[in-house]
């Protein structure tokens, strides 16, 4: 079971620090039930949005600066709440569905498989997810056990294609 924060993960604050605005997912991440999910969810219209101005090549180098961005406010939070991989931090999440809706076709179908498959390997963190999951600590290691969550998602959705 993870470790909860001392002080309350509210509304007040999400809003103290921009990092923190940036790692609970823009508010997402404040649900007390499934957070990761919430994130998940909160990543869809975001990248709907960014699709509507940049091609699915220029979002996944985007990618690049919001891993970089989230890390910093993932590293941020977590020590504003003496908890260095809380729950409600979903900034690794909404940056790895970017990723996976990178290669999904603009379908229903296709981002209803991109969401299901990322929560899979998110949640049972196959190796060496888990692994990264467990060693590697701090911002960065909140956010590149979902990057390779992405990755693992990222190889069925990709030979899938055709049918979707």
């Amino acid at each position: 079971m993870k470790k909860q924060p001392q002080i309350a993960v509210n509304l007040r604050f999400l809003l103290a620090h921009p990092a923190h605005f940036i790692a609970l997912g823009f508010g997402s991440g404040l649900a007390k039930v499934a957070p990761g999910t919430w994130g998940t969810l909160a990543a869809l219209p975001l990248f709907a949005l960014l699709q509507y101005f940049f091609t699915p090549l220029t979002i996944a180098l985007l990618c690049i600066p919001a891993f970089i961005i989230g890390t910093w406010a993932a590293e941020l939070t977590g020590r504003n709440l003496g908890v260095s991989d809380y729950g409600g931090i979903v900034i690794d999440e909404i940056v790895a569905m970017w990723l996976v809706l990178c290669i999904a076709p603009p379908t229903a179908l296709a981002w209803v498989l991109a969401f299901v498959l990322f929560r899979v390997f998110d949640i049972l963190k196959p190796w060496p997810i888990r692994w990264l999951d467990q060693y590697v600590k701090g911002g960065f290691g909140v956010m590149i056990d979902d990057i390779l969550a992405a990755v693992f998602a990222m190889i069925p959705l990709y030979l899938l294609r055709a049918y979707l």
